[in-house]
């Protein structure tokens, strides 16, 4: 099947959409959709990406970069230590680092050596925020600084974040990566709330409310990298997968994502063969988030305020006991 009939809009096709339109292909059309179009997803196919070979890196990566990389302000120094944990996270120093996820580095490629029906193949996946269906790490801050757009964009608005990491938490993938020593937290109680700003993709949210199309997609040389309404990208993504008789992630996955894998190679298969740790998300399989939490963690989550009041009243009981030291000292 080729694969430019399967009705994926690819950077070269970003269409045009409004209420009720049908899917349009073919050649030179445009490569912007009508601003504020709803209901937007992803396909990558790891099919045609080859890491940008020809490249000193994928250019995916250099393209969010020069978007992205002056987004976090310069920390303040000295960074304050939080009581009573002391634990910041400080990567102004590492802002080169594209082998991970990072608060400079959005998103970045993995490898994977497999070998799979008898060859050895090499598979890059580049890899970023999947901007879920029903995203916990949205639901759960308990400051309202996560949100997902009807365009399909999960955002986080860096003037509200206070850095806890409630989001990283409930991500399966652990996206999210946090800079200490920046945002509203110093502002309040520098030592007690918060612990700088979390960052991630926004899938361009900004240049998707003007129709134009994210950076990755953008650059990437090999139309590896689709975006358009959701139901097309879907559909697409399974035409694609079967027409190589291959494998979808993201569909399922924690209740259902905005981004398609699709790969020739099982991704239990890839998961083995990749890196993963901390800012190197995995493959493997998961469920919605909140399916693991107990009662009481819910009770927070369905109810932010009852966690403000909550912090609040640690950071007055903290406060209260330091004092106290201070008197008998």
């Amino acid at each position: 099947m080729n694969s430019h009939t399967t009705g994926a809009v690819t950077r070269r096709s970003f269409m045009k959409a409004s209420a009720g339109a049908a899917m349009v292909t073919g050649l030179g059309i445009p490569r912007t959709v009508n601003a504020g179009v709803t209901g937007l997803a992803t396909m990558i196919d790891l099919s045609r990406c080859d890491g940008c070979v020809d490249f000193d890196q994928p250019r995916c990566i250099t393209a969010c970069r020069e978007r992205n990389l002056s987004v976090v302000p310069e920390p303040v120094d000295p960074m304050p230590t939080l009581y009573p944990r002391g634990m910041t996270e400080d990567w102004s120093k590492k802002k080169d680092v594209t082998s991970r996820l990072t608060p400079y580095n959005f998103i970045y490629v993995q490898e994977a050596d497999v070998e799979y029906q008898g060859e050895q193949q090499r598979v890059f996946i580049p890899r970023r925020c999947m901007h879920c269906d029903n995203p916990a790490c949205a639901t759960i801050c308990p400051f309202a600084a996560n949100h997902k757009y009807d365009n399909g964009a999960v955002v986080i608005d860096y003037d509200l974040c206070f850095g806890g990491a409630k989001c990283r938490t409930v991500c399966p993938w652990l996206i999210p990566q946090r800079q200490s020593g920046v945002g509203v937290y110093l502002k309040i109680i520098p030592e007690l709330a918060g612990n700088g700003v979390m960052y991630k993709c926004d899938l361009c949210n900004d240049l998707l409310k003007e129709g134009k199309t994210p950076v990755c997609i953008e650059a990437c040389p090999r139309d590896a990298m689709s975006i358009g309404p959701y139901d097309a990208i879907k559909r697409a993504a399974k035409e694609r997968a079967a027409a190589m008789e291959g494998f979808i992630y993201g569909m399922q996955e924690n209740g259902g994502t905005g981004t398609f894998y699709v790969s020739p190679v099982p991704f239990d298969v890839l998961n083995g063969a990749i890196e993963t740790g901390p800012g190197k998300p995995h493959l493997g399989p998961v469920k919605r988030a909140m399916e693991a939490m107990t009662t009481l963690e819910k009770s927070v989550v369905f109810a932010p305020v009852l966690g403000i009041a909550a912090g609040i009243a640690g950071a007055l009981k903290v406060l209260a006991g330091r004092k106290g030291g201070n008197d008998n000292d």
